[in-house]
């Protein structure tokens, strides 16, 4: 899993079926220190995140498979989680 901060929402009039009452949202990845990490992307959403909001998410064929519309699906990224708070042992 990896970390990443929602950035914007995603809006499309056509898609996919599998993507039908799905939210899509613009996560931008995020390191152990969360300094931006790579470009954003775009993922659904299966825990109603927000603009904002810390989560953790799963790329490749993992994301598919957490599609409720079904796992065979191009999809890849998608988000599992909100992160309440991220705790470092190495944190000063």
């Amino acid at each position: 899993m990896k970390l990443g901060k929602v950035i914007g929402r995603v809006v499309s009039t056509r898609k996919l079926a599998c993507y039908e009452g799905l939210k899509l949202l613009l996560v931008q990845p995020v390191d152990q220190a969360l300094a931006d990490s790579g470009p954003a992307l775009v993922a659904w959403d299966t825990v109603h995140a927000g603009e904002g909001d810390l989560v953790f998410f799963e790329s490749g064929k993992e994301a598919a498979q957490a599609n409720p519309n079904g796992w065979f699906n191009p999809g890849d990224a998608a988000i599992l989680g909100v992160v309440d708070a991220v705790n470092r042992e190495d944190a000063k």
